[in-house]
């Protein structure tokens, strides 16, 4: 019999067999359905599903007040209503002893895609009803665009949502240039859910319209060869001062349109002053640029002049501000699109994440579905979430953020549900340190995942194919039923059940669930969301009819010009979210910060370690750590489809052949890749589709210290390997793709300790 689910990665029918899920079919509705579908086939029901509560030993017996075994101990199997006395009764001595502040509720994004049974917002809401707690704001993705952009030209979620739609591409760009590409893999998934994947049919129909495609990048393959596109290939991390350098052209062979700058932006002269070496000494010509991203001068001018003579479309990847001063970058882009004077033309302009998630670029109509209420956090405190290591590690200490300053609170207890941060985080060898101090970790999880591992109380939970929900998203056209497919695996429950289950230990259950189940949930959700619709001027169907159905589409709503075309022709009647109201090139705001890390208006800022630069005698090689093709994450690593682009059971790792060469290395060998933070496993691959220092290991391997002396990660997880510093001081993002390593081959006795063949 065959179900239908949603998952992060799209809308799918489940075929079950005897309470095992035997095979999974992408739905008529999607053109283009996504490769790592796959994973759900045996990673459901893998073997390294929990079974049923376990508490570590050495927290159970208090043989290990120091959790120096956290990560390392064995587990002891209890029913549920030890598991739950024990969590409640630890949460109940930390608030009363510490103060809810003291308790960290980590929850970190790409659950459920259901609007019910999605983990954060039954922990939030549990943990809101006990007083509150300790939170992570902007995301491991986005954290320096999220803060930038504001100050600069809009808010992220508008900027996500609203901006240039990929049908204004087809149909008027001329010239679409894509810094750190476009690249597919990451447009198989979209927050929340996807029923329709068009990225990739899109871009190819703006191709065959005439759209020429420029993917600045160190790697090939971040723009397909379906779209033809043109490589040129700058170090990574070098991107502002290629930009600056074309801003520079456009400033001196008089390209620029300064009746756009004078009308619709603030703060032009200062950052001009910078452009031409007034205020610093140092003319940011194509020369300059050329000696700090090797890509040649002569290719960065002519781009200039093309860009500034066709309908041009700016952007740049997500990764590029997930690096050392990952802010400027994305500054830098739109004061280049203001130069161009193009923003608000449609089809031109500026934008960012195109293929970074499936709905980035669509023009569907945007409809806020109700979702759970998680009501207000009463302890009214948040970290940038990457900076949990230095929280846990560095209790009263402060740092600064978007202007204001920030001191950690003393956390002594962890509880997650949903996400994986030995993935998301950076330097894990650094955060197996902090996540030892905090004297309880409590977790719900399906598998065991290394978050499992490194907890002290872990409660089984449900995945969305062992229960029903309603995939709803913002961005998604579609309501889909998540049917319930195979019953509770072994003793799980939802994390509804669990946070029910501790709500009635701590007294207050009614609050908690108002006397609902899972269907009453479901279903007033689904009457709130068609108030919504109403106020919209249309209606969903029958709750029941819903049922019956299994999908809802809403009506479309036809979306003319660009979306800052009313900005453009009047900033003074449209204007802009920004204090000044329009495109703060320099920013009085973030000027009076004074961040040294920071500064008023875009600039070329020296990473901690580069190619070229600091660092580069040492560790000659840059190491990429995008999105992988066959898992969103690290989730369903466990799964045969994920295991199956593995090398001796090891994540990939891809080198250019002359790099390799170098190195005595073959395809198919196991390498150590290292740095002075950290080292891991890895399996060669050879791609002349790379720059020639630049190495690419995806994340989401299950992170897997060994065990012995050989200090390394046995699964090839690159976070053993980044740097846990913050973009900068005004948004504290991770810096995880600024990151230099070397890499060698194993040796004959470094394989057998490994256990494996030469």
């Amino acid at each position: 019999m065959r179900y239908r689910n949603a998952t992060q990665w799209g809308v799918y029918d489940v075929e079950v067999k005897d309470g095992r899920i035997v095979d999974v079919f992408a739905i008529d509705e999607d053109p283009d359905p996504a490769e790592i579908r796959h994973t759900l086939r045996d990673g459901v029901q893998h073997s390294s599903r929990i079974k049923t509560p376990a508490i570590r030993r050495g927290w159970l017996e208090g043989t290990d007040p120091e959790n120096s075994l956290r990560g390392a101990d064995e587990f002891v199997d209890v029913s549920w209503d030890v598991a739950l006395g024990y969590a409640a009764k630890e949460l109940s001595r930390v608030k009363e002893t510490y103060g809810n502040r003291s308790i960290f509720a980590g929850s970190y994004g790409w659950a459920s895609a259901g609007r019910f049974h999605h983990a954060q917002s039954q922990l939030h809401r549990f943990i809101n009803f006990m007083g509150g707690c300790t939170r992570a704001m902007n995301s491991y993705s986005t954290a320096a665009a999220q803060v930038i952009l504001p100050h600069v030209i809009a808010p992220w979620g508008q900027m996500e949502l609203e901006q240039t739609s990929l049908e204004d591409v087809i149909n008027h760009t001329e010239l679409f240039i894509a810094f750190g590409g476009l690249p597919s893999r990451n447009a198989q998934v979209a927050y929340g859910g996807i029923t329709e994947h068009r990225t990739a049919i899109d871009l190819q129909r703006a191709h065959k319209a005439g759209t020429a495609f420029v993917n600045v990048s160190p790697v090939r393959h971040d723009v397909a060869d379906a779209l033809d596109p043109r490589w040129i290939v700058p170090r990574p991390g070098t991107d502002v001062a290629v930009m600056l350098a074309m801003a520079y052209v456009l400033e001196t062979q008089n390209l620029a349109d300064r009746k756009f700058l004078a009308m619709h932006c603030v703060g032009y002269e200062r950052f001009q002053s910078y452009l031409l070496g007034q205020t610093d000494g140092q003319a940011k010509t194509p020369q300059w640029a050329s000696e700090i991203s090797s890509i040649a001068a002569s290719t960065i001018e002519s781009l200039a002049i093309e860009a500034a003579g066709k309908r041009t479309f700016l952007t740049a990847a997500w990764s590029l501000q997930r690096a050392d001063h990952g802010e400027q970058p994305y500054w830098m882009l739109v004061t280049l699109a203001a130069m161009l004077g193009q923003i608000g033309l449609t089809g031109g302009g500026v934008g960012f994440g195109y293929s970074a998630e499936g709905f980035v670029g669509s023009n569907w109509r945007r409809f806020n579905w109700a979702a759970v209420s998680k009501g207000k956090n009463p302890a009214d405190f948040a970290i940038p979430v990457a900076r949990i290591a230095d929280m846990l590690l560095n209790p009263g200490e402060s740092i600064s953020y978007d202007g204001r300053d920030i001191t950690y609170p003393d956390t002594r207890l962890i509880y997650w549900a949903g996400g994986n941060p030995f993935h998301h985080h950076q330097d894990l060898n650094r955060l197996t340190k902090a996540w030892r101090r905090p004297d309880t970790v409590i977790v719900n999880e399906p598998w065991w995942t290394p978050t499992a591992q490194w907890a002290d109380i872990v409660f089984p939970a449900t995945t969305s194919f062992e229960r029903t929900d309603i995939c709803a998203s913002s961005h998604d056209p579609y309501a889909h039923l998540m049917q319930q497919a195979i019953p509770p695996q072994f003793d799980a429950r939802s994390d509804y059940e669990i946070f029910s289950g501790l709500a009635d230990k701590l007294g207050f259950a009614d609050k908690f669930t108002q006397g609902k189940g899972e269907m009453e949930w479901l279903q007033d959700l689904w009457r709130r969301s068609n108030e919504r619709a109403k106020a919209q001027g249309f209606e969903l169907p029958d709750f029941d009819e819903f049922l019956e159905k299994g999908s809802y589409q809403i009506p479309p709503k036809t979306r003319s010009g660009d979306w800052l075309a009313g900005f453009r022709v009047d900033p003074l009647k449209h204007p802009l979210s920004t204090p000044s109201g329009k495109i703060e090139i320099f920013s009085t705001t973030i000027d009076r910060f004074g961040y040294a890390d920071c500064p008023g208006h875009a600039v070329w800022l020296e990473p901690f370690e580069r190619l070229g630069g600091a660092g580069n005698d040492k560790f000659p090689l840059h190491l990429i750590s995008p999105q992988p093709k066959r898992r969103l994450h690290s989730q369903y690593d466990q799964s045969a489809y994920s295991q199956a682009g593995k090398i001796h059971g090891r994540e990939p790792l891809t080198l250019h052949p002359n790099a390799a060469a170098e190195r005595g290395i073959q395809a198919g060998d196991l390498l150590r890749v290292f740095n002075d933070r950290g080292a891991c496993v890895v399996g060669a691959v050879i791609s002349e589709h790379i720059k020639e220092d630049v190495a690419i290991l995806p994340t989401g391997a299950w992170f897997a210290p060994s065990a012995g002396s050989l200090g390394l990660e046995l699964n090839g997880n690159p976070n053993v390997l980044t740097k846990d510093k913050g973009t900068s001081s005004l948004a504290q993002g991770p810096s995880a793709h600024t990151c230099l390593v070397e890499v060698v081959k194993l040796s004959a006795e470094e394989l057998q300790a490994l256990g494996v063949r030469g």
